[in-house]
């Protein structure tokens, strides 16, 4: 059976991994791309209740991709996609590739994966990619297909995303996919917050900093990828 596939992610229309994850897609089924006029990173799970969302139609650079760009967050880009964009209710909706890992508790920020979530919501399978923040994607060119074809028709529980993350090394490096990763309780980044500015009537104005985390346990999503694994895993919302 020919599958009705929604894509979205949080990068923004234009972004370089939902190109690809919409090139990829055409080769399942028909595929619709419902994403963000530009970055919503961070926004979570959040959905716009106060305010219109405004929904254009886009030439999408994927030959027989129907595109549209919403000034909504990617989880509006799902629930506007499911409900009045596609004809029907899709089989699966994908998202990503979000440039970045989610894994681990830093998933809880995650527009990508609040997205999948969206997915689920609304009686989809949702599955969320995302890979390191680097310029090589060899490794997701060489399995993203590969992964598709193996999570597409399995059935999961409700409320429950694939979790599928890329390591950002060259091919020749990447050791290969390890499945069923639990979602570890580290974080990628240990945030700290810097003042940067004294503002008026006492004010402070503070820009947070990212420091980088290597620490991780054994069979986690986390781990995998720091060790050069392909990661897939399933998540359940805790929301």
């Amino acid at each position: 059976m020919v599958k009705n596939i929604l894509i979205t992610n949080d990068d923004g229309i234009l972004a370089d991994g939902l190109i690809r994850l919409a090139t990829a897609a055409v080769d399942f089924g028909n595929v619709w791309v419902a994403a963000p006029d530009a970055q919503r990173s961070a926004a979570s799970h959040s959905i716009t209740l106060h305010s219109h969302i405004d929904v254009f139609p886009v030439d999408f650079p994927v030959k027989g991709v129907k595109g549209y760009k919403s000034s909504g967050t990617p989880a509006d880009c799902v629930r506007v996609g499911v409900l009045n964009i596609l004809p029907e209710k899709p089989d699966i909706v994908l998202s990503g590739i979000n440039n970045g890992y989610n894994v681990a508790s830093d998933i809880q920020y995650s527009a990508t994966a609040g997205a999948a979530f969206e997915a689920s919501f609304q009686g989809c399978m949702g599955i969320a990619f995302s890979e390191k923040d680097v310029s090589t994607h060899e490794v997701s060119d060489a399995y993203l297909s590969k992964i598709l074809a193996e999570l597409i028709d399995r059935e999961i529980p409700s409320g429950t995303i694939w979790n599928v993350n890329f390591p950002g090394c060259p091919l020749a490096e990447c050791k290969g996919v390890l499945w069923n990763r639990k979602v570890s309780d580290k974080m990628i980044f240990r945030d700290t917050y810097d003042e940067i500015e004294a503002l008026p009537h006492n004010g402070v104005r503070f820009k947070v900093h990212a420091h980088n985390n290597k620490d991780a346990e054994n069979d986690t999503d986390l781990k995998a990828v720091f060790e050069n694994y392909v990661s897939v895993g399933l998540v359940k919302n805790v929301g």
